[in-house]
């Protein structure tokens, strides 16, 4: 390692207080997507005050920003992440379920930690250009609603990506490794049926159910899952049946669905014929109805040059250490749900000796907390999940890490999850995310044949075009099953408040 990369990550772990601070303010907040007013606020604050110059309310969405450092080529995109999940409140750093807010939100995928590390990737590879007058800008990304507002679809809708010459990004998981492989486009759309309301039993045929029409639109969609990929996924969620009341033929009645593929492009013909099956539903029912475009994402273009980057300052790095409390902690916590003996590792499930390395990894280990780096696994893998840095990756090339922050096995969206979010495990992990892509931009800035390397593989990989699944005319939009109570905020325009009381500086 050279020593101005040594420096730049040195001057990661020189903030590592800060990291942890605001990772944990955000943990406090933990707000939804699309509402994350003081989550962005306090990022948007403290970069300022670390010299970035910070610009709210990119691309029209009132809790994004960007902060850039630098001037000239190339430039280099960092993502960060900070929405949470409903329902998810959890007190950190218990191994029992112990909800702070009854019914409250939490940090179930980690993006306290995640917006935290890419942060401080953001800090080192500052101090790198600045002490080294290399040219080039790091731009932090944050990026909201990535749980059900896809904002960096929007992003790519309008074009941003395509000014970088490269993006990276890491996420909590329980495993140390380099993501790679195709994750699953999606596209979300609530339907809202507005019928004529009667007397179920005095007046039958005066009334028009629009419960009806929710339930033959499920029943439409049940048939269309004989009748596509094996690939592809439909999902929905009932968000108002109308009422409760049986002797009252229901006016009203929404329901959320979701479309998923392998390939954007089948994702939004799919997404047609969901939409066809709605307007048979309120034809057959004597109803109307209301489609509501609320996000729309891409399937994942992987970057083999960036992920060797990535894998190649990880082994240098090495990964999080943990102190006796800690690996306790995580014992306790692992017993809490079925799974803590799993195979780890994206490449285990795809290869046979990849597999039986991980065992061998796990068992040395011993403890619950996965203290050690897998092997780099670059074949061909699909994950059925879905996330808006794939619309990135149809832009720029683009790769990610994975940190442990959670014992191994534990399930993603879990109250486990929340509860390790704010302890030092997490705090760790998003340290050490931050020095292992601080490095790796390193690397970017000083060794031009790398990017180049990157950019012919991204342009070979994305030949087809990207079809963006979000229409011309959609904003980012709130599901009404995820509006807080009280005053609806704006979702366009920047519209900050400041997060900090007299006494909470954090600098």
């Amino acid at each position: 390692m050279t020593k101005e990369k040594q420096a730049a990550v040195a001057a990661v772990e020189a903030k590592r207080d800060l990291v942890a601070q605001v990772a944990d303010s955000i943990w406090d907040y933990a707000e939804l997507s699309l509402q994350e007013t003081r989550s962005a606020a306090l990022y948007c604050e403290v970069l300022e005050k670390e010299g970035f110059t910070v610009e709210k309310g990119i691309c029209n969405i009132a809790t994004a920003f960007s902060a850039s450092y630098g001037s000239g080529r190339p430039v280099i995109g960092i993502l960060a992440e900070y929405d949470a999940l409903s329902g998810l409140s959890q007190e950190g750093g218990s191994v029992e379920r112990k909800e702070r807010v009854s019914g409250g939100c939490g940090h179930g995928c980690g993006h306290n930690l995640l917006g935290a590390g890419a942060m401080a990737a953001a800090l080192g590879v500052k101090a790198f250009l600045e002490s080294t007058h290399t040219p080039g800008t790091v731009i932090l990304y944050g990026c909201p609603g990535e749980e059900g507002g896809a904002a960096k679809a929007f992003m790519a809708r309008d074009g941003l990506w395509k000014q970088l010459d490269a993006a990276i990004t890491w996420h909590p998981e329980d495993t140390n490794e380099v993501q790679t492989g195709s994750s699953n486009s999606c596209i979300q759309t609530q339907y809202h049926f507005t019928g004529v309301p009667s007397h179920a039993a005095g007046a039958p045929d005066r009334g028009r159910s629009a419960l009806d029409a929710v339930e033959l639109m499920n029943i439409g969609v049940q048939f269309l899952r004989e009748h596509m990929s094996d690939k592809a996924r439909v999902h929905y969620a009932i968000t108002d049946a109308g009422g409760r009341s049986p002797n009252v033929v229901q006016p009203k009645a929404s329901v959320l669905y979701m479309v998923r593929s392998n390939h954007v492009a089948e994702a939004v013909e799919l997404q047609k014929r969901v939409d066809d099956i709605a307007r048979g539903a309120a034809l057959m029912t004597g109803t109307t109805y209301e489609k509501k475009f609320i996000d729309g994402l891409a399937d994942t273009v992987t970057n083999h040059t960036l992920e060797k980057v990535l894998y190649e300052n990880f082994q240098e790095l090495g990964v999080p250490t943990y102190t006796p409390e800690e690996n306790a902690f995580a014992d306790a916590l692992a017993k809490t749900y079925p799974g803590a003996d799993t195979v780890p590792g994206i490449g285990a499930a795809h290869d046979p000796e990849l597999a039986e390395q991980s065992r061998q990894l796990r068992r040395k280990a011993g403890h619950a907390m996965n203290d050690f780096l897998l092997p780099l696994y670059q074949g061909e893998v699909f994950r059925p999940g879905s996330t808006d840095v794939g619309d990135v990756s149809w832009l720029t090339p683009a790769a990610q890490i994975q940190v442990a922050a959670w014992p191994n096995g534990c399930p993603g969206h879990s109250w486990q999850n929340v509860s390790c979010d704010r302890t030092e495990i997490g705090h760790k992990a998003a340290v050490h995310a931050g020095k292992v892509l601080c490095a790796a931009a390193v690397d970017l800035f000083t060794q031009p044949q790398l990017l180049q390397e990157a950019r012919e593989e991204f342009l070979r990989r994305t030949e087809s075009g990207y079809v963006c699944p979000i229409p011309a005319d959609a904003v980012p939009t709130i599901p009404d099953c995820n509006r807080r109570s009280g005053p609806r905020r704006a979702l366009h325009g920047a519209v900050f408040y400041s997060c900090f009381t007299d006494n909470q500086k954090f600098f």
